[in-house]
């Protein structure tokens, strides 16, 4: 699907609609705001807008800004805007994710089908209220104005930054980065903000998840936007449990700072290696009963064995979906959506050694997931021997076949999907596709959003022997055709009636 999305393929989408001809025209907030930080003068209206308007209201009064000539990127700007404004990013998590979720629906905007690309950031808009609601509940937080901060001069602004963000000190870190954000590339932001972004295992992934979904985000609404979306990101990777990390040994921190020096092993060239299968159910196998400091070291041992990196993410990527299967539930979820964000930043890092770091941080993650889970049930599947289902002459193998049957059995369900894949030709796609519209009808949560936009997008990375498991695997955190449409959908329809 192109992803060329531009105001009038969004007017073309709204109107599709319906309700837009029925709703109010909604005047322009033009108002400044005191005490809190302030957006670009062009959004900041559209900003108060989403702030000040009740969620019973918001969609329609949006709905007529869009008719009235508001742009698909001035809506998402300010979508993300008002969450990092309005939502505290800690933990970072539960409510948070008003914020987290909005590049997962953009993404799922764009690739969806053209009559319903409106229904992800509708969505969001509405999460956002939702959070919103719940932020007022615990105290109010809002971002105060960066010009409260005593900034460090501009060029001592990067020193200022890393001096606070490696001394987990959030005072300095707020004032360093609204500085750095007015000195600074977008290359070197980013370079700075993932590194900090995998260290540590707080917050089961979010961490990197909200450092990969900002920048991307950020490349779509405009760098002009930067700062206080960098001010909110800084102040999520700050989030701690007890006293100061970096002066103690810290269970989330440990794998960090080992593979921070572990990288220096891996030897030059090691991008070039080859691609081989059986270093990829190797490191499979390792990641079920390996530690954290086990599953590193068998990737440096591997990359120095000349195999390429793309077989062990490979194998890392068939390990979340292998979790997910044996668990499907939030941590098991996050496996995936965090290795999405990991990956991204291995491939849009230029520095080696973060790039090595991500891969690395990757790798240990995943026993630290999995550890989380053994509080609870884990089922006993292993995704590179799931079997395909044997044909009936009574069962039809399409994709809206597996749907109907994930309502109620998520494996069986699986076993299908592995077995259209392997006999139609084309099937992959029909597949993502259906599972996207699903999402777009039933989806109710933000996880729905984050987890699906995830995993469509990374079964395209993966080599293609092993790119139907993994797919299948995903089928156990997808919507089956016999759940109930979302709230939303369901009041849209009636505002069409």
């Amino acid at each position: 699907m192109a992803a060329n999305f531009d105001r009038r393929s969004f007017l073309a989408a709204s109107t599709a609609l319906g309700f837009l001809d029925a709703l109010p025209s909604v005047s322009a907030y033009e108002a400044r705001v005191s005490g809190v930080a302030l957006c670009e003068p062009d959004v900041e209206p559209i900003v108060r807008l989403l702030e000040e308007t009740p969620r019973g209201k918001v969609l329609e009064a949006i709905a007529s800004r869009i008719k009235g000539g508001l742009s698909y990127r001035d809506v998402l700007a300010a979508l993300f805007l008002a969450g990092v404004r309005n939502v505290q990013p800690r933990p970072v998590g539960f409510k948070f994710h008003a914020v987290l979720v909005v590049n997962s629906a953009h993404l799922a905007s764009l690739a969806g089908p053209d009559r319903e690309r409106w229904l992800p950031i509708f969505w969001a808009i509405d999460n956002f209220k939702n959070s919103q609601a719940q932020n007022m509940k615990e105290g109010g937080w809002r971002m105060k104005p960066a010009g409260e901060l005593e900034l460090p001069a501009g060029h001592t602004a990067r020193e200022a930054f890393t001096r606070s963000m490696d001394n987990w000190d959030v005072e300095a870190a707020d004032a360093a980065v609204a500085a750095l954000a007015k000195s600074a590339t977008k290359n070197e932001l980013f370079e700075l903000f993932c590194r900090y972004g995998c260290r540590d295992f707080r917050d089961i992934g979010h961490k990197a998840i909200f450092v990969a979904n900002s920048f991307r985000l950020l490349e779509t609404i405009g760098w002009r936007h930067a700062e206080p979306v960098l001010r909110s990101l800084a102040f999520a990777l700050l989030a701690h449990e007890g006293e100061n990390p970096a002066k103690r040994d810290g269970t989330p921190d440990r794998s960090g700072r080992r593979n921070l020096e572990l990288a220096k092993k891996i030897p030059g060239g090691w991008r070039q290696g080859r691609v081989d299968s059986a270093a990829t159910r190797d490191l499979l196998a390792a990641g079920r009963t390996a530690s954290d400091a086990e599953i590193s070291d068998k990737v440096v041992s591997l990359l120095a064995g000349g195999v390429a990196p793309r077989s062990l993410w490979d194998a890392l990527f068939l390990t979340g979906g292998e979790l997910l299967m044996r668990q499907p539930g939030i941590i098991g979820l996050h496996t995936l959506t965090t290795l999405n964000a990991l990956h991204y930043s291995f491939e849009t890092t230029a520095d080696d050694t973060t790039r090595k770091l991500m891969l690395l941080q990757a790798a240990a993650f995943l026993p630290q997931f999995l550890n989380r889970m053994k509080s609870g049930k884990l089922g006993n599947v292993a995704i590179d021997k799931l079997e395909p289902e044997p044909e009936k002459d009574s069962s039809p193998r399409n994709a809206a076949s597996v749907f109907a049957t994930l309502t109620k059995d998520k494996l069986r369900a699986a076993r299908q999907a592995l077995a259209l894949l392997a006999d139609k030709p084309g099937s992959e796609l029909e597949l993502i596709d259906a599972g996207r519209r699903l999402i777009f009808l039933k989806g109710t949560d933000s996880h729905d959003y984050k987890f699906s936009s995830a995993v469509l997008e990374d079964c395209q990375r993966i080599s293609p022997e092993w790119r139907s498991r993994f797919l299948a695997a995903s089928l156990f955190w997808m919507k089956g055709s016999g759940q109930n449409d979302s709230p939303l959908v369901q009041r849209t329809r009636a505002a069409l009636a």
